[in-house]
């Protein structure tokens, strides 16, 4: 009887695909996607729980019934665009593994000289407050949180969906003590407060922009849009930034592709405004510093 179980067995593995096949079958269904392998493997790697290496070593095995099933329904949803960090419901930054839902934009790697910029005028080993305006997933400040022990972050933002993420990524990674998370059109809620720094990666997408569809039609679309220039936040969260700021504070803020004269112009009166470009040479970030006499 053993016996007969184990053959039966036998033959239902062999007749299951391998990973090879249900690779080269998906990445086909995905064809018309310009990272369809590269997204297939992905979606391959958080079924299996394994790496890429394993899967190529692992080419010729076979996979269950229910790993069939699972992969299957994700590579329809990856066939409709939605996004793979959506479907596996992560994305990976600054280091830090990071929940993700539709609730929130996903972290980008440009969004990292944000932070990089950020850690090279927060003073090591120093009791320093940042508030981070429109946290999301968290991601800026908890990185900031992580890579500054002694830093006090206040996360914000107007989503209480997207505060409930933030907390459970900031507990994840040990941050949540030195934390805190308010509902907050803005600075609306730590008016009357100070802080030495202010980061923020604002919505400023301008409004008739064209979008690929797996951004246009899952990511928060106010985490995007900013107005018919993009700059509408930019206008009212930089004099909101200027009353919360000590004098010599730090404002940081992503932008988005030709803002640079824009923002420039938007913080005149300010000291200290320089700019970092991404890799690609496009201005990402501006750094500006309130007046000490302000």
């Amino acid at each position: 009887m053993l016996r007969s179980q184990h053959a039966e067995s036998e033959v239902m593995a062999s007749t299951m695909p391998s990973v090879r096949t249900i690779l080269d079958q998906a990445t086909q269904r995905l064809a018309g996607l310009p990272t369809a392998r590269r997204d297939a493997e992905l979606l391959l790697q958080h079924v299996l729980g394994r790496n890429r290496a394993w899967l190529i070593v692992h080419s010729d095995d076979a996979m269950t019934a229910e790993q069939v099933t699972q992969f299957e329904s994700w590579i329809l949803r990856r066939a409709a665009q939605e996004p793979v960090q959506y479907i596996v419901g992560e994305q990976e930054f600054w280091g830090l593994r990071l929940r993700v839902t539709p609730d929130v934009l996903i972290p980008r790697p440009e969004t990292e000289h944000l932070v990089e910029a950020a850690l090279e005028r927060l003073p090591e080993g120093e009791t320093v407050r940042v508030a981070d305006i429109g946290t999301g997933s968290g991601a800026i400040a908890i990185a900031l949180a992580a890579s500054r022990p002694q830093a006090l972050v206040t996360a914000l933002d107007l989503s209480e969906a997207a505060l409930r993420i933030a907390r459970e990524n900031a507990a994840a990674h040990g941050v949540a003590e030195r934390m805190r998370f308010l509902q907050s059109d803005l600075l609306a809620a730590v008016r009357g407060e100070r802080f030495a720094m202010i980061v923020s990666n604002p919505p400023y997408v301008p409004g008739g922009e064209e979008l690929e569809p797996q951004v246009r039609d899952f990511e928060p679309h106010s985490a995007l849009f900013a107005g018919a220039e993009g700059l509408d936040v930019y206008r009212r969260l930089i004099p909101e930034a200027a009353e919360v700021l000590e004098p010599g504070g730090w404002l940081l803020m992503e932008i988005g592709h030709g803002q640079r004269a824009a923002l420039a112009e938007l913080l005149a009166g300010w000291d200290d405004i320089a700019f970092v470009d991404d890799l690609q040479g496009i201005p990402r970030v501006v750094m500006a510093r309130k007046a000490i006499d302000r």
